[in-house]
């Protein structure tokens, strides 16, 4: 199964990296120890210490296919080399929220990079495909549970 390559930020690429390596060479290492002292302990049907080891090794098999299968197939964006008028992945977006008359600045992010809290959000969440194809004083309309919510770009930066 080929998947298409996603885009992803510099920065996300790298930190998704940083935690690749680590999880291969510093976690991958540690389980493989703490099993082989498990084993040591005997019976391995009624060995808690081996049974959570092995569970453990588990989810970070499972992370480091995860993170390998993000990185290769990555289209790494760097936003600062990003020309732009309009917003496209990689911009930092200042919004004002109309009706709360509140500003809020949201970078638009890959999928595997996003975080709310972080103001980086996903190019492919509601407000991040309303955002692209913007211009500075564009009014951007949000389809929302509780109804439209209305954005106008106040800014746009590549950083």
């Amino acid at each position: 199964m080929s998947q298409q390559s996603k885009p992803i930020t510099k920065i996300g690429y790298e930190k998704l990296n940083s935690e690749l390596e680590h999880l291969v060479k510093v976690e991958r290492e540690e389980i493989k120890v703490t099993i082989a002292e498990a084993r040591e302990l005997g019976d391995l049907k009624e060995n808690a210490e081996y049974h959570a080891a092995k569970e453990k090794q588990g989810h970070i098999e499972g992370r480091i296919a995860q993170l390998q299968a993000i990185v290769g197939n990555a289209n790494v964006i760097d936003p600062s080399t990003v020309e732009s008028e309009t917003i496209v992945f990689g911009a930092t977006v200042t919004l004002l929220d109309v009706d709360k008359d509140e500003t809020v600045k949201y970078q638009i992010v890959g999928e595997d990079e996003s975080d709310i809290k972080d103001g980086k959000i996903s190019y492919t969440s509601p407000l991040g495909k309303a955002m692209i194809g913007k211009e500075e004083g564009d009014t951007v309309i949000v389809k929302a549970p509780k109804g439209d919510v209305e954005y106008e770009v106040e800014a746009i930066e590549y950083v």
